[in-house]
């Protein structure tokens, strides 16, 4: 079939979707074309972060935090548990079963807002007059068709990089796909990378009972975090069990036959053998049973054929835009991890909202200053705006205020005191500056900050409103009044 929308996005993850959806309700006609399957070969709307990313990871998360809260901390509440087991596949298909319903949302949002999709992968087929007619798009797979779109929104995300010559075979060297289809408890489990997704999945085997040590080549553990922050964060997870080794440089990784020398017993896996070199120089080698790589993801653009029409590409792969998210041809345009800035999904929607109105006319924008980053572990890891070793580095004169969950009362409630709270201020108008959290729900916490920062609120500010008793939101006005060293509970 020929058909011409007024916009026609490539990719339906959360930068695809959600501008294909505000583009609707702006009254244009739109398409949208995206590839993912499930296991019966049908759309699985959502991109990474529905099949095998944010959402399922949150699911895994979950359930090893109920196993892990029935193993080691109900007995502090007077709740005896006997006999306590894990069902990792039931544990997957719960997960799987969340993954599929907002895979159908997504349908039923395209279907509400007259998005029409098409099951396939989209590419450039051709530029129409220079673009300024549009462009023509080819869709391959399932629904073979050739549409024609008056504006082109490049959504297509980003892929898992394998190590050189250490192919995801998703068995026994995986990428956060195969992490997340696990069939069981690993004895020995390595990772290569402490990112969020290393450090994710290894908090999810860990509490499930696998050993697990994690393999990082920086020197510093969570260099993009607040200093503070991350080495409150590396202390919980060593006290975890999770042996985290920094500064290393991993050389050869060979794997055994499946089914044969697996030190775990298990059978079915046989060893991978990590050759590495410590941060003292000295030669190591990590035995276990699958290894999972986390070093970094690499932009989707392959079959895209940008070639076709003369999109730019960076030396990444990654589509070149200007800050409105523009690339160098006429209503062509990208949005989330296939472009610049950080890898988020909701850094995705908001560049999808703000085309969308852009293509409308509208004045569409996005403050990247004020972009949560958010890492699911227990504690949890949350912060919006400067760290403080920035804030060094630019010279700029601050404030810093901070406050323990300790000293809060919800916080000792729930038994789960670990961390704190932190501002950072201007030392001369008050400015909220940025806000680091490790401890309970700092992604829940980080929303307050997020708010404050975008109406430029000062720490006097927050340190001036009411929060509810008892409540971890406590910790917030707690650390902003630390700012001014006036903390009223600590």
């Amino acid at each position: 079939m020929s058909k011409t929308f007024d916009v026609v996005v490539i990719g339906g993850g959360p930068g695809g979707y959600i501008a294909a959806i505000r583009a609707a309700q702006l009254g244009l006609e739109v398409a949208c074309i995206d590839e993912w399957s499930n296991t019966k070969g049908g759309p699985a709307l959502g991109g990474t972060c529905t099949n095998v990313g944010c959402i399922p990871s949150k699911a895994l998360l979950q359930s090893s935090e109920n196993f892990a809260h029935a193993a080691h901390g109900f007995a502090a509440h007077g709740i005896g548990v006997a006999g306590l087991t894990i069902d990792v596949a039931k544990m997957v298909a719960r997960k799987d079963a969340i993954v599929k319903q907002n895979n159908d949302g997504i349908q039923y949002l395209f279907k509400k807002n007259k998005v029409a999709f098409f099951h396939g992968r989209g590419s450039f087929a051709r530029a129409l007059d220079g673009g300024r007619g549009g462009y023509e798009i080819a869709v391959a797979g399932n629904e073979a068709a050739t549409l024609t779109a008056r504006q082109v929104v490049v959504a297509t995300g980003s892929s898992a990089r394998a190590l050189p010559g250490l192919p995801f075979d998703e068995e026994r060297i995986l990428s956060n796909d195969g992490a997340l289809r696990i069939g069981r408890v690993p004895e020995r489990l390595g990772i290569v990378g402490s990112g969020v997704i290393g450090l994710e999945m290894g908090s999810v085997w860990r509490r499930l009972g696998a050993q697990v040590t994690v393999l990082e080549a920086l020197p510093v553990f969570l260099g993009a975090a607040d200093e503070q922050v991350a080495k409150e964060a590396l202390k919980a997870f060593t006290k975890q069990g999770l042996a985290i080794e920094l500064g290393v440089k991993v050389g050869e990784v060979k794997i055994g036959k499946a089914g044969k020398g697996s030190k775990s017993g298990n059978g079915d896996h046989g060893d991978v053998s990590v050759s590495y070199t410590d941060a003292k120089g000295e030669a190591r080698t990590l035995e276990v049973d699958r290894l999972i790589v986390s070093v970094g993801r690499a932009p989707n653009t392959v079959g895209l054929a940008p070639e076709a029409v003369g999109l730019q590409l960076d030396e990444r792969g990654a589509v070149v835009v200007d800050d409105e998210c523009r690339t160098n041809l006429p209503g062509v345009w990208a949005v989330g991890d296939v472009v610049r800035g950080p890898m988020l999904a909701h850094k995705a929607e908001e560049e999808g909202v703000a085309v969308a109105e852009r293509i409308a006319g509208q004045h569409g924008h996005v403050d990247f200053g004020t972009i949560p980053w958010v890492i699911y572990t227990d504690p949890e890891i949350a912060w919006v705006g400067q760290t403080e070793q920035q804030l060094k580095a630019a010279g700029r004169a601050y404030r810093a205020g901070s406050f323990p969950f300790a000293a809060n009362g919800r916080a000792r409630a729930l038994g789960n005191t670990t961390g704190f709270v932190k501002f950072l201020a201007d030392a001369a108008t008050d400015e909220i500056l940025g806000v680091h959290i490790v401890g309970p729900l700092a992604s829940e916490l980080i929303a307050e900050a997020v708010v404050a920062m975008a109406f430029k609120a000062s720490s006097e500010d927050i340190a001036r409103i009411c929060h509810a008793h008892p409540s971890l939101g406590e910790a917030m006005k707690e650390a902003a009044l630390a700012v001014d060293k006036r903390t009223l509970n600590a």
